[in-house]
């Protein structure tokens, strides 16, 4: 029997027939703007808030002032009070990024890992992770040892991955080999605004669904529908290309 951790997040733990695979990482892919960040927070909130299963959030473009004002606006209220009484470890930018080298970052954060009291960790986002590597080869032995560490922990893993492609066939990275699920958030501008649309491509060990969904963002973050009529869609004439 598989384990499960589930998103808490409305229509995505559907698609993804349960949950994510407990102790796997799992690949969060979209351009700027998309909701990466978005899913990610409220993956960790909904962790503490509706599973009892407290998180580390690792951001290494934001200060943790910002992370909370940020996880606050989108409604998550009680973003600064998990923080404060231990439920949610964020280590930002200005501890991140004080090491010159990834080992000595990675040693701040193995007693957490280690401890068993956290179950789900954010990895936000890969792109400023990788500035610790000199080349290809240098950053797929590190993530490798990053993603077995965390696995070994019984971590519960996202990682954001900064895309520049609208459409994610067009662009397939190292990194989408090196984790064992893949979600997409796909952004289409229209007359009115952008739609936006969540694709799992991957989620190993588990049968998911692999259509394209539409979602929406809103206060209290990201909806998943399950009907495409539930969604304005691109019209005929529209051209994402």
């Amino acid at each position: 029997m598989i384990e499960l951790t589930k998103t808490g997040i409305d229509g995505l733990d559907e698609i993804l027939n349960g949950g994510i695979v407990k102790n796997s990482t799992t690949l969060v892919s979209g351009n700027p703007g998309a909701g990466k960040s978005i899913l990610c927070l409220q993956f960790i909130y909904n962790g503490v808030e509706q599973f009892d299963e407290k998180g580390i959030y690792l951001t290494f473009e934001e200060d943790e002032e910002d992370l909370r004002e940020a996880a606050e606006s989108i409604g998550f209220d009680k973003w600064g009070e998990y923080v404060d009484n231990g439920d949610i470890k964020v280590y930002d930018k200005k501890v991140l990024l004080r090491e010159n080298d990834f080992s000595s970052s990675l040693e701040l954060l193995l007693d957490d890992f280690e401890d068993n009291d956290y179950d789900r960790v954010v990895l936000d986002s890969l792109a400023m992770f990788e500035l610790f590597f000199e080349n290809e080869q240098e950053k797929r032995t590190y993530l490798l040892k990053f993603t077995d560490i965390l696995s070994q922990n019984d971590l519960t893993t996202l990682m954001t991955n900064e895309q520049g492609a609208v459409f994610p066939e067009t662009e397939i990275g190292l990194e989408n080999y090196l984790t064992d699920g893949n979600i997409y958030l796909i952004q289409t501008p229209t007359e009115s605004g952008v739609n936006r649309y969540v694709w799992v491509a991957k989620m190993r060990k588990q049968d998911i669904e692999t259509d394209i969904f539409p979602m929406e963002i809103s206060h209290g973050g990201i909806r998943v529908h399950q009907n495409a009529s539930a969604f304005s869609m691109m019209s005929e004439d529209d051209n994402p290309l």
